[in-house]
């Protein structure tokens, strides 16, 4: 698959949104175990929240009605989103310090070419991370 340079791309970024229960907490917890920051909380009472990482956002929306809130990713075996990453296993060292919640531990998907491994969010979010294999073995 070829990359277009950075100047040559149309797409430059892609934002998930999650419905999440309680929108404070939940951007704490992107902040405080994934590393993710926010410089605010949208709304009164808050109800919207952007936190980011290295140039990656996730949307988290407040949802009074809790059945609105149904990750895809719950069982652990589906993500809710997949993240490339430099270094799978810096990362999940990272999180597992700062007390993730594991879906499942780094593992090789050799049939895809990824070294991945999942999280949960503190509403049942399945968030995947993974480097590229071959990039891995030069």
């Amino acid at each position: 698959m070829s990359i277009p340079s950075p100047g040559e791309r149309q797409l430059l970024g892609v934002a998930p949104l999650f419905f999440v229960a309680d929108v404070a907490k939940a951007a704490a917890y992107y902040r405080d175990v994934f590393g993710f920051h926010y410089d605010q909380i949208w709304g009164e009472p808050p109800c919207f929240a952007m936190p980011a990482r290295d140039g990656l956002i996730v949307m988290l929306s407040q949802q009074a009605e809790t059945a609105r809130i149904a990750p895809h990713g719950s069982d652990g075996r589906s993500w809710d989103a997949y993240f490339w990453v430099r270094d799978a296993d810096q990362l999940f060292a990272e999180f597992v310090t700062k007390g993730a919640r594991v879906a499942y531990a780094p593992c090789d998907q050799e049939f895809y070419g990824n070294r991945e491994f999942a999280v949960f969010d503190l509403d049942g979010h399945c968030l995947a991370f993974a480097h590229d294999l071959t990039s891995r073995r030069k």
